[in-house]
């Protein structure tokens, strides 16, 4: 099978419109792990990113029947942009059916890159759903990763690193959401340098590859994060997990802190910002040296892609400094008296402290959110002996998601009034009349105690909300829950919660 592959990525046809990236040595990050990282450069493809490889090679291998009958494909992101160019270039007719969340700016990209735009659905699902129907009515359907011509045009990537990079080259990291990227890359590597680790690298909270390996075959993940929309995927694809069960060495999961550390790291270094997706194998590399404590080595991470909103930027430079174990996020119980917080800085010493909420409750003590400068997530538990050892009850948040996105922001909420109150964490889809959708999703039956959205530059709001619910209806509102089209989970009990919103 692998050899197989690798005739057909020997003999991809990409470079009429892809072009060959280079590999940059990050050198201000090699210096800090003690290791040699590079970085190749598939930000610096004409879509910004290497999808742009599978989808024209895709369609380099239609009959002159299937190119006049048309493509279509379903996709928010890079592969619409590299499909839309790649038929652009060929002149063949190309639909790309795209949810109706789909932010603006990727819509317009498609539509200045010749394609039609079809807008569907609020998921990626309707989308496919939707292109599938199309495929029906006569348009060849592109996939996105599933496909023998697409992952062989994306394994270019790999005949490129081997041909590029003639010196010792210990472990390849690559970013996974179908794997199209990483089969097409390990198969090419396995066969070529069977000395060279493939590490496959994803989300933790979209990790369809990790899943896919402990069942012994592709399965549904119940729930997919959206911050790395880019590898977004519930599921592996069927192709790719024949390659990648037999060449990958190793899988790596990384939470958002960790993918917004590795974000800020491509940018010290070589001045691009990079999309959550694309700056994910770099925070596997990261996490390897961390985990392993090797030194010396040279290790490629693919930067696969850049096309990010600017908006997003506020959200991801307030995450870096946690992801690169610099800051430490605390909930503290000083006394509700003057000069306490003079007495709290005091018992710091010169530490910096980044953030600090807190509004008065109580006489009695008072409950803060702080941010602390750390030098090492080491330093974290350190720093929470030392400041219970000085009488301040404290608890470690830095790992807490619902106190960063939401509790830092509502900090001084508590009400007494409040009678019978449950707390949900909510994802919906981020679009025109969102809101108000969501609101009409509860039915108006429960009052709302507590609210809080804010929009982070993706396809999904984000809302911690309140409601007041009668024991006698807990059951009635879990149901109406479950059949929703939102994902909620509840928060009632986080801590964070029950420090800050709920509990006096």
């Amino acid at each position: 099978m692998l050899d197989e592959y690798v005739r057909r990525i020997l003999n991809a046809q990409v470079y009429d419109l892809a072009v060959e990236t280079p590999i940059d040595h990050a050198a201000i990050l090699s210096n800090r792990l003690g290791n040699n990282v590079w970085l190749k450069r598939e930000d610096l493809q004409p879509v910004f990113s290497f999808k742009l490889r599978g989808a024209y090679n895709r369609l380099r291998q239609l009959s002159m029947a299937e190119r006049d009958a048309g493509v279509v494909a379903a996709s928010a992101g890079n592969h619409a942009q590299g499909l839309a160019l790649a038929a652009k270039k060929l002149n063949i007719n190309a639909t790309i059916v795209m949810p109706t969340t789909t932010p603006a700016i990727k819509v317009d990209a498609v539509k200045r890159r010749g394609a039609t735009v079809v807008l569907h659905g609020d998921t990626f699902d309707e989308a496919a759903a939707h292109a599938a129907d199309l495929e029906r009515s006569g348009l060849i359907y592109v996939h996105p990763f599933d496909d023998p011509d697409v992952i062989a045009g994306q394994g270019t990537v790999a005949a490129e690193i081997l041909r590029q990079h003639t010196d010792e080259l210990d472990a390849v990291f690559i970013p996974v959401g179908g794997g199209g990227l990483a089969a097409g890359m390990a198969a090419y590597i396995k066969q070529i340098r069977p000395s060279i680790k493939i590490i496959a690298v994803e989300p933790a909270d979209a990790a369809c590859l990790k899943a896919a390996i402990d069942k012994g075959e592709p399965t549904n993940l119940d729930h997919v994060g959206i911050f790395a929309d880019g590898v977004a995927v519930a599921r592996i694809g069927t192709n790719t997990f024949n390659i990648l069960k037999e060449t990958v060495d190793q899988v790596i999961t990384c939470n958002t802190d960790e993918i917004c550390a590795a974000i800020k790291d491509v940018f010290d270094d070589t001045r691009a910002i990079a999309e959550p997706a694309g700056a994910l194998a770099l925070a596997g590399i990261k996490k390897y040296v961390a985990d392993t404590g090797v030194k010396r080595e040279s290790l490629m991470a693919v930067l696969s892609g850049a096309n990010t909103n600017f908006d997003r930027l506020r959200y991801i430079s307030e995450r870096t400094e946690i992801g690169e174990g610099r800051e430490a996020v605390f909930a503290v119980s000083i006394p509700e008296k003057p000069g306490a917080f003079e007495q709290f800085c005091q018992a710091l010493g010169k530490r910096a402290i980044t953030e600090f909420n807190y509004r008065m409750a109580n006489m009695g003590r008072a409950m803060i959110y702080v941010g602390m400068q750390i030098s090492s997530p080491q330093e974290r538990q350190q720093l929470v002996d030392k400041l219970q050892a000085a009488g301040y009850p404290t608890l470690d948040f830095t790992d807490n998601e619902v106190a960063k996105l939401h509790v830092r922001h509502m900090v001084g909420g508590h009400n007494a009034d409040a009678v019978n109150e449950r707390i949900f964490r909510v994802e919906f889809p981020e679009r025109p009349g969102a809101l108000l959708g969501f609101l009409k999703s509860l039915g108006g039956r429960w009052n709302i105690s507590m609210f809080h959205y804010r929009n982070h530059g993706a396809a999904f709001g984000r809302v911690l909300i309140g409601l007041e619910v009668p024991e006698h209806d807990e059951a009635e509102l879990l149901a109406q829950i479950e059949a929703s089209q939102y994902h909620f989970r509840d928060e009632t009990t986080n801590p964070a919660c029950k420090l800050f919103l709920t509990e006096m």
